[in-house]
């Protein structure tokens, strides 16, 4: 009887799971790959659904159901674990900002965001690299680097604001802006064929961290929080390196 419920038990937890992961559209390149090789160890089938954190958070407050959520920041994340929808998490990654620009850009240097004529394109402010560009633009007017309005004339300039970072690299690389903000991650190896990168000191750039977490209402409890702990183990933390993210401390 005792090998019997053992070989029943076995049997159920070895059926595959479908998961549901909703994740900032910055991780699109690596968790695609993470996924294929987490469903790969488990059997599961893992589905994704990338787009900007805050429209993530949205669906998930008017009852889209998901098994995991993964956040390009913490203030699209918190309220979802304070309303109890979300169970708490942790950072699992970091990233920060990059400037790029079509490769022939007349913008060579950071105080060429400033220049008036230019054509720039943000994430908007409520998209985590939205608010972290503004915040880095705020950091560069209180040290007086370029000028006391040196974020007034950058701002003038945009011409876009997006609804996740992946629309705004997506502008440059068609040659339809003349510079953007995005993360250090978004510039992969195909976007490198027709962007430029330009310097940002380190002082002014912005760390974002990520932090993931399973849904109270998990349809795959054990599964989400499997996955969960494939992203923070080495395996899953290899794959992130490799698409530019940073280690989580």
């Amino acid at each position: 009887m005792k090998c019997l419920a053992l070989s029943f038990f076995l049997l159920g937890s070895a059926q595959a799971a479908n998961l549901t992961v909703f994740a900032a559209s910055s991780l699109t390149d690596a968790f695609t790959e993470l996924g294929r090789a987490f469903d790969v160890k488990t059997g599961n089938k893992t589905t994704f659904q990338f787009a900007g954190s805050q429209a993530l958070r949205t669906q998930l407050e008017n009852g889209a159901r998901a098994d995991v959520f993964a956040s390009a920041n913490a203030a699209q994340f918190d309220p979802l674990v304070k309303t109890g929808l979300l169970n708490g998490g942790q950072t699992f990654v970091r990233n920060r900002l990059a400037i790029i620009t079509p490769a022939g850009s007349s913008v060579k240097t950071l105080p060429d965001l400033a220049r008036s004529g230019l054509k720039i394109v943000l994430a908007d402010k409520a998209v985590p690299v939205g608010d972290y560009t503004r915040r880095m633009l705020k950091a560069i007017d209180q040290a007086g680097t370029y000028g006391q309005d040196f974020q007034a004339r950058v701002l003038r300039n945009v011409v876009s604001e997006e609804p996740n970072v992946r629309q705004v690299a997506l502008k440059v690389s068609l040659g339809e802006a003349d510079a953007a903000v995005v993360y250090g991650s978004d510039v992969t190896s195909t976007l490198k064929k027709t962007v430029r990168v330009v310097a940002l000191p380190t002082r002014f750039n912005q760390v974002a961290g990520y932090p993931i977490g399973t849904l109270k209402n998990a349809p795959n409890a054990a599964e989400a929080g499997a996955f969960v702990r494939f992203v923070q183990a080495p395996e899953g933390q290899k794959i992130l390196r490799k698409w530019g993210f940073l280690p989580p401390r």
